[in-house]
């Protein structure tokens, strides 16, 4: 019998990567440690930019009624999710990624003005082509109950960021839970870094994205 797969995205990406976890044949097991909220922000003149840079479907999905105002300008997303949900919100997705977002800004020419609609807390991303950052969204951590971090010993957890491995650790280490009991599918090397270190076994995507996370995160599963 098979491990568990925890993933710990909030929805609606939760669901989705639960969707693709059970197309794999493994046990989805949804325990979300954050939860998406919108900010007030104003959208600046379009004119001062060629295009947006989303490195996340939630900047689309929470960006609320202040993104109608740059519609106008080409998008430019680092995955197929991210771009689905900005053509969803309205917008034009003139290039999507899917290796992260180095491979996709590395594509871009350095006199292009890039408008990033990011979250409050992100990675650093140092670029020429990005002119400026705009938090549309947060994601707030969310505290665990005892019978929820209960169910992640023995688990495979899925981390898409390294805040999510902190956040991770800190819940279980709140009940009391051991990190050895918890195996981690990481999406990249600083994320499995990011909390030290503990955990019964670690293992790191081939590259950032949903189906090398998951395939990474079989044997880790189906192991003993």
């Amino acid at each position: 019998m098979s491990r568990p797969v925890a993933i710990l995205r909030p929805p609606p990406g939760g669901a989705a990567t639960a969707d693709r976890v059970r197309a794999a044949g493994l046990e989805p097991l949804l325990v979300p440690l954050f939860e998406v909220v919108p900010l007030d922000w104003t959208p600046p003149d379009p004119k001062l930019f060629d295009a947006l840079l989303l490195t996340s479907a939630n900047a689309a999905r929470h960006a609320g009624p202040g993104l109608a105002a740059l519609a106008r300008l080409p998008t430019l997303a680092v995955g197929p999710e991210t771009g689905l949900a900005a053509e969803h919100a309205g917008l034009r997705v003139v290039e999507c990624g899917s290796r992260g977002v180095a491979a996709l800004l590395a594509r871009q020419p350095s006199n292009q003005r890039l408008l990033w609609l990011a979250g409050r807390d992100r990675i650093v991303i140092q670029h020429t082509a990005i002119r400026a950052i705009l938090p549309v969204y947060a994601n707030e951590a969310v505290a665990l109950t005892a019978n929820a971090a209960a169910q992640l010993s023995g688990s495979v957890a899925l981390v898409h960021s390294a805040r999510a491995t902190r956040q991770l650790g800190a819940q279980l280490d709140a009940h009391g839970i051991p990190r050895n009991s918890v195996r981690i599918a990481a999406i990249s090397a600083r994320a499995a870094d990011a909390d030290g270190c503990g955990w019964a076994r670690v293992a790191i995507a081939a590259e950032p994205s949903d189906a090398a996370l998951i395939a990474v995160a079989r044997p880790l599963a189906i192991d003993p």
